[in-house]
């Protein structure tokens, strides 16, 4: 027998890079509500988990996809609809009488003005009590999504320009 130490291989969740076990233990500890926001190329997700010993309990979730039933036509992979996900999410844990958590981004990347951080400005325009700093927010203006419309309008004014066009050719 060799006197060789024997490799440990890490939990699968690890080495896929799917999840940091020392930041979630240190969430765990805390016993705060978590706030799990993740996004796909079509939608935004939102969760509300809390701990308990046997496995984290998924309270509810809200989708962007939801919006459609409350009568949004546009798209739900934009800023606006993750600021409208992050709004509905509040207005439910509201109902639940959750006042306070954390907002948990897993691995995905922090990046300042990103639909996840609109889906927190959201929750915390509901009035749930997240710590975060103000200057990760996308601005107003793009929340508001004018950004969009201006986009839209000279794609539209640009449509009748060519419309025209072939008519009167």
């Amino acid at each position: 027998m060799g006197s060789q130490k024997t490799y440990v291989v890490p939990h699968r969740r690890k080495r896929e890079n799917k999840t940091n076990y020392k930041t979630r233990l240190t969430l765990l500890k805390s016993g705060i509500h978590r706030f799990v926001a993740r996004k796909s190329l079509k939608h935004i997700t939102i969760q509300v988990i809390q701990y308990e010993a046997k496995g984290d309990k998924v309270l509810f979730t809200v989708s962007s996809s939801g919006l459609k039933k409350l009568g949004w036509k546009h798209s739900t992979s934009s800023i606006p609809s993750a600021y409208l996900t992050g709004l509905l999410t509040g207005k439910k844990v509201k109902n639940m009488k959750i006042t306070e958590g954390i907002f948990d981004l897993g691995l995905q990347p922090s990046i300042k003005g990103s639909r996840l951080y609109a889906a927190l400005k959201g929750l915390l325009d509901a009035g749930v009590n997240i710590p975060a700093s103000d200057n990760i927010f996308p601005s107003k203006e793009r929340i508001e999504g004018k950004h969009i419309t201006e986009y839209k309008k000279n794609d539209i004014e640009k449509d009748i320009e060519d419309v025209k066009k072939k008519i009167l050719a």
